[in-house]
């Protein structure tokens, strides 16, 4: 990645679901350094400096990068940014009722530091959206597709088979966005959500497809290619 490429990544605007943050952190920002220089007090003034801080980690943790995905139908590209943590076959969620035979599922981690927006990793429709209460635990961890909060979507390709996308909130992330229904017809690269603050992805493939990562590769959301379809 060139420098000029980092700085668009590190200045990109912010998701819409950072406005109330940021308007309460840059109010609270404004109100706590002006009285703390007005009364004189160092208690506001810090406060003032801490709430000033979270607005800059804010504009970092939403920004929403452009990202040009490959102009092919035969690929799967990645729903999110992070790091690859898994890669193993296993049956789909339940709750999306795509049956029990294992298929691959490779499993992205994203740190608070990553881009968190997630993307359509093929052009389908959505057929099922479920959500799944759960725990909080770390996504790094394997046990967290099971047991954490979840959001599960299927899409169905264009030639009929199927394939997931898995929202999991993480230790930190205390809330999954989807921003697309059933029926929907998406295009590969496309938004559909995101998870704050800290989280995990996880892409099952079709029957019969295999994976092109490995573990500990980092991924690129709506860019880099998992695997052939």
């Amino acid at each position: 990645m060139s420098l000029i490429d980092s700085f668009k990544l590190v200045l990109a605007p912010p998701h819409p679901e950072a406005r109330p943050f940021l308007l309460a952190s840059g109010a609270t920002t404004l109100v706590t350094r002006f009285l703390g220089k007005k009364l004189s007090c160092p208690l506001l003034r810090h406060a003032g400096t801490a709430s000033g801080l979270f607005f800059g980690f804010c504009l970092y943790f939403f920004r929403d990068p452009e990202r040009t995905t490959p102009a092919r139908s035969d690929v799967a590209v990645a729903p999110a940014d992070g790091r690859v943590v898994s890669v193993e076959k296993i049956a789909p969620p339940a709750e999306l009722g795509m049956g029990t035979a294992p298929v691959w599922r490779i499993a992205t981690f994203l740190s608070v530091l990553d881009v968190h927006i997630n993307r359509m990793p093929a052009a389908g429709t959505v057929t099922r959206i479920a959500y799944h209460p759960g725990q909080f635990l770390n996504a790094s961890l394997d046990k967290a597709s099971e047991l954490n909060e979840r959001n599960a979507l299927s899409l169905t390709l264009p030639d009929g088979r199927m394939m997931a996308v898995v929202q999991i909130a993480g230790l930190i992330a205390r809330r999954i966005v989807c921003s697309v229904s059933e029926g929907a017809k998406m295009e590969a690269g496309e938004r559909f959500g995101l998870i704050r603050f800290g989280s995990r992805t996880d892409l099952y493939l079709p029957p019969g497809v295999e994976p092109l990562v490995s573990v500990g590769q980092t991924m690129v959301g709506g860019e880099t290619v998992m695997a052939r379809l």
